[in-house]
């Protein structure tokens, strides 16, 4: 299994492709749709699904120029299926850098437990604070976590945006993902990855 990390859009939002045996996971595809695509293509990868960890702009502005291309299901935690379809509540409208992004409703809802598609099991843990329905991914045989912008190198996610709670926050990290063996790798939503055992040490907020 393959983790491609594909930083996109004005604020460096990591859209990741998960390959394995031809087959592609599309999380997070923030902006830049067309590299995207281009991406996987040059691969010859099959895409599966998109997945979302939350729904904020930066995660979600190219789902529908994907969705559309591949004609795959997007999977959403069920606490932010509006905000796929509200500029408001995915924040396009309150920001300058972007246009207000308006797209339709997640197709499948996201839920707790182990998750199987095409040739992948994961792992989904929702793991709030940063958005309500913000959702972790882990792939467990494999050593790593999709975080989103719950978790990343030296920081935590903000909590000043609607929806957010920095208390919640800090318990999702560490009731789900500090939990996992220190080797783990730690994909964020913004910026380099990092490991379950480098946070435990020295991130100031643990």
């Amino acid at each position: 299994m393959h983790v491609h990390q594909i930083p996109v859009g004005n604020l460096g939002t990591n859209c990741y492709l998960i390959e394995n045996e031809s087959e592609v996971l599309i999380i997070d595809p923030g902006d830049h749709g067309d590299a995207i695509i281009a991406r996987i293509n040059e691969q010859q990868l099959k895409p599966v699904a998109i997945l979302l960890t939350h729904a904020h702009f930066d995660h979600i502005g190219a789902v529908e120029q994907i969705r559309n291309e591949y004609d795959i299901p997007v999977y959403l935690h069920e606490e932010e299926h509006d905000w796929l379809t509200d500029p408001m509540l995915n924040g396009s409208q309150l920001f300058a850098v972007v246009e207000p992004i308006k797209g339709k409703k997640p197709d499948f809802s996201l839920e707790e437990g182990e998750m199987s598609l095409g040739s992948f099991t994961f792992d989904v843990k929702h793991t709030p604070g940063h958005s309500p329905g913000s959702t972790s991914f882990i792939f467990h045989e494999e050593g790593f976590v999709v975080a989103g912008d719950t978790l990343f190198q030296g920081s935590i996610g903000r909590t000043d945006l609607p929806g957010g709670n920095h208390q919640q926050l800090l318990d999702s990290i560490e009731e789900k993902i500090l939990i996992l063996p220190d080797h783990t790798t730690v994909y964020p939503g913004h910026g380099p990855k990092t490991t379950v055992g480098s946070e435990k040490v020295s991130n100031p907020f643990f």
